[in-house]
């Protein structure tokens, strides 16, 4: 079992009213200041997609933070899975899937 400051990394997808209203860039900005690897990009279905790696706890307020989104945001769900972390450090915004 994984303690709070162990990494972990999740994959997060994003329903609702979550393109168009600044997500990606606020949920970046989120990352980075929680310290978080990873990337975010929109996907063709209207939804928003997430990698985020770092600390448990950290990880846990992200997830607390993007089940509400920008103001502008309207999220109707969140889903996420436990995956492998990124090798890569930093956090980025993706192009469109």
């Amino acid at each position: 079992m994984k303690t709070t400051s162990e990494p972990a990394a999740r994959l997060l997808r994003i329903c609702g009213l979550v393109q168009g209203v600044g997500y990606r860039n606020a949920l970046q900005s989120e990352a980075m200041r929680l310290k978080l690897s990873g990337w975010v990009r929109n996907r063709s279905d209207g939804s928003v997609e997430a990698l985020v790696a770092g600390p448990v706890d950290a990880l846990e307020t992200l997830i607390a933070w993007a089940r509400r989104g920008p103001p502008a945001a309207r999220v109707a769900e969140l889903v996420w899975e436990s995956t492998e972390c990124p090798a890569e450090t930093g956090f980025l915004r993706l192009e469109t899937l």
